[in-house]
């Protein structure tokens, strides 16, 4: 039986990896605490999706997976790690905390504060967060009521008589600053919300005698999937939302030393059971802390931010379309700017050249340039086309009032296909000019999304090569019409092409290594999961191909078994961003070809959704490729190997080596280009 990873328990062990950064001593405790912030979001996200998908997973189907294991054993598996992982996660903020008092910062309690804190305190709770709150009483004329998910909560026991008991919630307002700022001359001081409110609950709940208080966090299942048999993808869309809404409790956390029978009161309320409540040490909802995190006036604390360097490839370029029909040209975000993507949409806006702008939108940012610059074509007369994704999970609210946004304006717009989602990031422009009639494409790995272009590590690509062209038509048709999926001549696409594509090019390495061609594999990923590919890759280190893999999270491959995976080595890289870009290369017998696109190498991705990856056929670009991966495998700063065991390690400079920031190199690489003005 070959070997396969749990698909939850890697997750976890990433999720694992980004908390060993902010338990490292030597990172700044701003950076400590943004990674530790960022767990906790993660581990939110996991219990709303995966973990709500195995509870029921486990009682429709107890199937075992590659890995071999059972849904009931990976839920129990999942459960226990999660529990240790919400302990380690509580002492680290413990740790934390330490260096950041040194520094002036303080998270303060009640007991902590001053006269004139207490003063400040007090009519802060009178003026504005009184008047917000609701106290909600539990008897059989006021049911349990409802309670949002992720919301942070305080359960009251009271006493009706001596053996009587009351309860009664008290919802701690999101629309109020979780960390309250307060009035010090020397040092920057923080109350909680919820410490201010308990503080003040006989006052809240004076007509009985509060005998108990806790702290209560609820998370509730988003594992739900849209039915796509249905004349309004919008409406069905707006029904599931609201269906999620009230969905059922998957986790509940508690303070440490909650009250025994506000405890059973609120298991019973709630209908969860003890498997899934967590009593915790310390603050609920740590991922708050990305407030504190965020703090302004604190470089000293954090590293220094990388700042995007104008693209090298667009230096000295007055006409973008110019430009582009000169050679094809790359950004590498976030160590070059987005502005080339934004620019490239506004001047096909404004040219009375171009006659159609096609566009993806899977997610896009709060306040969109993209957006913007689509509505301005829209109303200068073009023919503006553009797939809204609505099931992209947790931006669904978002891209329909975006896509409604799009519609006043006078743009096609189309939410997506029946059974499928659209993930891939594509942008057409057809433009006329004095030859005729050309297409220029904007290809990438990352969404077209101004501020997680700063955040994430992408790569995009603009080319008006006609089969490129060519290709991005005929998707765009087959997205928005009924047309057959067409055959491509250079775009890979899902669920079509995708997966028989890398089979095919895995095998053709495995010929190569047994003919003595060169050969060889390089991936770089944010997902390995699918078995089938797994199984080719495995096939590939028997037949003696080498194999590097960069691959963020989930791995179910596991490197270095004899005659297996001997020849594969994999690696995690983390950083100050997140590590997001897609890059694909093949020996190809002495003549490496290079892809990137928007697809990991997971069954959704190849089976279930809309995704493209194409071909850098520009040398220097893909120079450039080879170079950014070499780059990572050499990192021994942030990088960690997957090891025979199925343990994560860090990488360790070996003796006389310097240390090698992947993410800090490239973006010194950037400028450097930058001034010889690209490749």
């Amino acid at each position: 039986m070959l070997p396969f990873i749990n698909r939850e328990l890697s997750w976890l062990d990433f999720n694992a990896r980004v908390l060993a950064e902010a338990q490292k001593a030597e990172n700044l405790p701003l950076d400590r605490l943004k990674f530790l912030a960022i767990t906790a979001s993660n581990l939110d996200e996991f219990f709303m999706v995966r973990t709500a998908y195995l509870q029921v997973k486990s009682k429709e189907d107890n199937k075992p997976d590659d890995s071999g294991l059972s849904p009931q054993e990976e839920l129990t598996q999942v459960l226990e790690r999660a529990r240790a992982f919400q302990l380690e996660q509580a002492s680290c903020l413990k740790e934390i905390l330490t260096p950041l008092r040194e520094a002036g910062i303080f998270i303060c309690s009640m007991r902590d504060l001053n006269e004139a804190q207490l003063t400040f305190a007090r009519e802060m709770f009178a003026d504005e967060i009184l008047p917000v709150l609701t106290p909600l009483a539990v008897d059989p004329g006021r049911p349990f009521p409802f309670l949002a998910n992720q919301s942070l909560n305080i359960g009251v026991r009271m006493r009706n008589g001596e053996d009587n008991n009351v309860y009664a919630v008290v919802q701690v307002p999101s629309i109020l600053p979780r960390f309250i700022p307060l009035p010090e001359d020397t040092r920057r001081c923080f109350l909680p919300l919820e410490e201010l409110i308990a503080y003040y609950l006989p006052q809240i709940c004076d007509l009985h005698e509060i005998a108990a208080y806790g702290f209560f966090r609820i998370t509730r299942s988003a594992d739900f999937d849209v039915d796509d048999d249905t004349d309004n993808l919008l409406e069905e869309m707006k029904r599931t939302l609201r269906k999620r809404k009230r969905s059922k409790p998957i986790r509940l956390e508690l303070n440490e030393n909650f009250d025994g029978k506000l405890y059973d009161f609120l298991r019973e309320m709630l209908r969860i059971g003890n498997k899934f409540i967590f009593q915790l040490p310390g603050w609920l909802d740590i991922s708050a802390f990305q407030k504190i995190a965020a703090l302004k006036k604190c470089d000293s604390l954090r590293l220094k931010a990388i700042t995007p360097a104008p693209a090298a490839d667009f230096v000295g370029c007055e006409d973008i379309f110019a430009a582009i029909r000169e050679r094809d040209r790359m950004l590498h975000h976030p160590y070059e700017s987005f502005d080339p993507v934004i620019d490239f949409i506004n001047a096909a806006a404004a040219d009375p050249q171009v006659l159609a702008i096609k566009q993806t939108l899977y997610r896009v940012s709060g306040k969109s340039r993209v957006v913007t610059a689509l509505e301005e074509a829209a109303e200068n007369g073009k023919q503006v086309t553009v797939l809204v994704e609505l099931k992209a999970r947790f931006d669904e609210e978002n891209n329909i009032q975006w896509g409604r946004r799009l519609e006043r304006a006078g743009c096609h717009v189309i939410y997506g296909l029946s059974g499928l989602k659209t993930h891939c990031k594509v942008t057409l422009v057809v433009r006329r000019e004095a030859d005729g009639i050309r297409r220029y494409v904007h290809l990438a790995t990352g969404n077209y999304n101004d501020v997680t272009a700063r955040l994430y590590t992408d790569i995009g690509m603009f080319t008006c090569r006609p089969a490129f062209g060519i290709d991005a038509s005929a998707l765009f048709n087959h997205l928005t019409g009924f047309s057959q999926p067409p055959e491509y001549h250079k775009l890979v696409v899902a669920p079509e092409n995708m997966k028989p594509f890398f089979l095919d090019k895995i095998g053709r390495e495995i010929e190569n290594a047994r003919k003595q061609l060169p050969c060889g594999i390089s991936f770089k990923a944010n997902s390995l999961l699918d078995g089938e590919i797994v199984r080719k890759l495995y096939e590939a280190s028997g037949a003696g191909v080498p194999i590097r893999l960069l691959v963020r999270g989930i791995c179910s491959l596991l490197p270095g078994e004899q005659e297996i995976s001997e020849n594969i080595r994999v690696r995690s890289v983390l950083g100050q961003f997140l590590e997001h870009s897609r890059v694909y290369i093949f020996e190809n017998a002495g003549s490496p070809v290079v892809y990137i696109g928007s697809a990991d190498l997971m069954p959704r991705n190849l089976e279930r959704r809309v995704e493209v990856i194409f071909p850098v056929e520009e040398h220097c670009l893909a120079e450039r490729l080879h170079e950014m991966l070499g780059l990572m495998w050499r990192d021994n700063v942030g990088a960690w190997e997957l090891a025979r065991d199925g343990a994560y390690r860090r990488v360790q400079p070996a003796k006389g080596d310097t240390m090698l920031n992947s993410q800090q190199e490239l973006a010194k690489l950037a400028r450097r280009n930058e001034k010889g003005g690209g490749a």
